[in-house]
């Protein structure tokens, strides 16, 4: 089954033509996260344009959502949406059945189905780029809570003195331990402070161990939370996973019982690839029930 699944993110959108498990064709571009809903969807349909063939599209986007019935509810990454009816706005542009998921929720599914987490019993997945997000897999299925919102761990509260959020909040997870948070407090991009860290830069080094040590923080309320056999992280920041794995392992160690401190913590085995190919298997699954 050939699908069309897009990636909308906070800094970037993608889409995708996946065919089973690969990705025929892809392309990608800058979010207007500032400029409005219109500009969003023109740009996610331009970059659909000659991704022909498709039965069905899907849509990862930041949450919350209400899956149901296709609506963002108020994403703190995009400015200016509130219950937008994004599925029925799509399908009608595109001409196809439109399903919405949420981005992490769709990455978590592509982990367990196919990547870094075949074979868990309880995943959970953490993807941590602009904001952070999370997914949980129990036993094959997405553990949705009610209305679909469980899993939005970018807003549990780390620090109550901590900076603001995009969600208006304080202390949040996300507002400390994303890649907004570290482009914050290194002043400059997260890309290149990976890039300078890999070049031996002893500031950006310390302030990937200080991310490390705070994302270690978060994982180690989610070891407790859910017991996962496996907690497997993504999004932007995973680039730099193994020069942040040290400081995530101190960080738990830290602030982990010592009973969760074992729990594997690895990097997504399909890379940025997780939510698309975990949106064509939410969609495969639904049209063979």
């Amino acid at each position: 089954m050939t699908v069309l699944v897009f990636d909308l993110g906070g800094t970037r959108m993608r889409a995708a033509l996946v065919e089973g498990v690969r990705i025929v064709m892809q392309t990608e571009a800058p979010t207007p996260a500032n400029d409005g809903i219109g500009p969003v969807i023109d740009g996610l349909c331009a970059l659909a344009r000659g991704m022909d063939g498709a039965g069905a599209a899907g849509l990862c986007a930041p949450g919350p959502l209400d899956v149901g019935r296709g609506l963002m509810l108020a994403p703190p990454t995009l400015r200016g949406w509130r219950d937008v009816p994004i599925s029925a706005i799509l399908s009608d542009r595109l001409g196809l059945p439109v399903r919405l998921e949420n981005d992490a929720n769709a990455a978590a599914m592509g982990e367990y189905a196919h990547g870094a987490g075949r074979g868990a019993g309880v995943l959970v997945f953490a993807t941590v780029s602009t904001g952070i997000g999370g997914g949980i897999v129990v036993n094959g299925k997405l553990l949705r809570g009610r209305d679909g919102l469980a899993g939005e761990v970018g807003h549990m509260k780390i620090d109550s003195a901590g900076p603001e959020c995009f969600c208006g909040r304080t202390g949040c997870f996300e507002a400390l331990a994303s890649g907004t948070a570290l482009a914050r407090r290194a002043g400059r991009d997260p890309r290149a402070v990976i890039a300078d860290a890999r070049a031996g830069d002893a500031a950006a080094l310390a302030h990937l161990d200080a991310h490390g040590q705070l994302l270690g923080r978060g994982f180690s309320n989610l070891l407790h939370l859910f017991a996962p056999d496996v907690l497997v992280v993504g999004g932007g920041l995973s680039n730099a996973f193994d020069l942040l794995e040290p400081s995530i392992r101190a960080g738990i160690a830290e602030n982990a019982m010592p009973a969760c401190r074992d729990t594997p913590v690895v990097r997504a085995g399909l890379g940025e690839a997780a939510g698309l190919i975990g949106m064509a298997h939410l969609l495969k699954e639904k049209v063979h029930g």
